[in-house]
């Protein structure tokens, strides 16, 4: 039975769509059988792992709205070694459609339970504000994995986030916690972010995950050529961050 995690953070900007798509390679090269639901209309999780969301003929919206299964919308990237439930323009309609329908925050719950068996880990990258379709991803996922910059606004962010956590999980889904705090596009030459990092390890403790993915160009460059880091150039000092954050997963899942 596959674990669900969402990606989230209701601050932009913080590498949530990276941490997706090169956690998915990474585990894919460890021999774990993956699924990334991208939940962003953007869809630049879709790009970014080698899928052309303008070719797509399904989408996660058609899940959303049952007029298709993820069995029939995923679509696999030989490339990066995992399957992509994709997401284009389409997706920003759903908010609207999926207010007056039953179930309305348990409709990816539901469409998930019917492949988890397939997988080993289901990967949701969430759209940074708390929408309908944010909602749909805390509600199926069994823990939050929060890409976080060490930088002051970053723990004001945090703490937005933990109570949106804390009121999913008191309401709607008793399973749901942090699985833990990945701090990205760290740079340990700068002071703040040494400070920030630090105070992030002594308030969450083990829930800060021991690895650290460095500010790196080849993780930055890699999406412009539609594949995650970690696939583009594995010898990149971001990229083998990414598999080593992998390894640690697996290992904390275990450990659950």
């Amino acid at each position: 039975m596959a674990k669900i995690f969402c990606v989230a953070n209701q601050k932009g900007g913080v590498g949530k769509t990276t941490t997706t798509v090169n956690l998915a390679a990474g585990l894919g090269k460890i021999g774990q059988r993956v699924l990334m639901v991208d939940l962003d209309p953007q869809g630049n999780a879709t790009m970014g792992s080698g899928i052309d969301k303008r070719k797509l003929k399904l989408s996660v919206y058609d899940v959303l709205l049952e007029s298709a299964s993820v069995a029939e919308v995923r679509v696999r990237s030989e490339k990066c070694g995992y399957d992509v439930l994709g997401s284009n323009r389409e997706l920003a309609g759903a908010e609207v459609e999926l207010v007056d329908l039953d179930h309305r925050d348990q409709r990816l719950k539901q469409a998930l339970a019917k492949v988890a068996d397939e997988y080993d880990f289901i990967l949701i990258d969430c759209p940074p504000s708390l929408s309908m379709l944010t909602l749909n991803g805390l509600c199926c996922a069994h823990g939050v994995i929060v890409p976080m910059q060490c930088e002051y606004f970053a723990l004001e962010g945090l703490t937005d986030l933990v109570n949106t956590i804390k009121q999913v999980h008191a309401n709607l889904n008793k399973d749901l916690q942090i699985i833990g705090l990945l701090r990205v596009m760290f740079d340990p030459r700068i002071t703040l972010q040494q400070q920030v990092s630090d105070q992030l390890k002594s308030h969450f403790g083990d829930k800060v995950f021991n690895t650290v993915i460095p500010r790196n160009v080849r993780l930055a460059e890699a999406p412009s050529y539609g594949l995650p880091g970690v696939i583009f150039d594995p010898s990149a000092r971001g990229s083998q961050a990414f598999v080593e954050f992998a390894n640690e997963m697996v290992e904390r899942i275990r450990k659950m």
